[in-house]
């Protein structure tokens, strides 16, 4: 599988050098390298922006800004993404990158508790938002274990017909294992892929693409 994904790379668009940038100190200034995007998922990440003509984004878990920049990248001039990051820590990192790619005036970073920035947000747009403030992609890689209640915050907020974006929804092929591990992620991941297939305001599919992504289509 590997060797696959070295092919993959191989023969796809080449980063840019800003994500090759954020890449390379990732690896130095971080013990979590693993939670990179990485290039085929950024890349059929920003083809999904440029397809669907996305010009609002929310992003859960920026963690060092590498999808983000993917994500904003495809955004038309006029285009806005919202990412949420709760690690402080980061936050000269994230801001770097994005001055790097060309990105600060198309992204905003909110550091703080993601349900809580999320709460903030709908505040923000009022009961009834104008479809020019709602979003049309919402990317979630933040707690695995609140993933159902991230779910319940954002669905209003995006615009029927968007997308809600889901990462590690197979974390590493725990969720298919008899009996299922009582890890607290596992069982979050594992009830909310449960809780997608049951909702029927939207449609979806799961794409063994690095850890799983739960394309989630919110109907018309």
């Amino acid at each position: 599988m590997e060797e696959i994904y070295k092919y993959i790379e191989e023969h796809q668009t080449p980063q840019s050098e800003a994500l090759d940038w954020v890449e390379k100190q990732t690896h130095i200034r971080t013990n979590h390298a693993r939670m990179l995007s990485g290039s085929v998922q950024g890349q059929f990440m920003r083809m999904l922006v440029q397809m669907t003509g996305a010009r609002r984004i929310l992003e859960l878990g920026t963690f060092t800004g590498y999808s983000a920049i993917c994500l904003a990248s495809a955004l038309p001039g006029n285009g806005h993404l919202d990412t949420l990051e709760l690690n402080d820590e980061l936050e000269d990192l994230i801001l770097e990158g994005f001055e790097r790619a060309g990105l600060s005036d198309r992204i905003s970073l909110h550091i703080g508790d993601c349900k809580e920035t999320l709460r903030r947000l709908r505040e923000d747009m009022g009961s009834e938002p104008a479809d020019d403030m709602l979003y049309d992609i919402v990317y979630m890689d933040a707690n695995k274990r609140e993933y159902c209640e991230y779910y319940d915050l954002v669905f209003d907020m995006v615009r029927p017909g968007g997308l809600i974006l889901a990462d590690n929804v197979l974390w590493d092929g725990k969720v298919c294992q008899n009996p299922l591990p009582q890890d607290k992620q596992t069982l979050g991941i594992a009830r909310f892929n449960d809780m997608i297939r049951d909702d029927r305001r939207v449609e979806s599919v799961i794409l063994p693409l690095r850890d799983g992504l739960n394309i989630i289509r919110k109907k018309l």
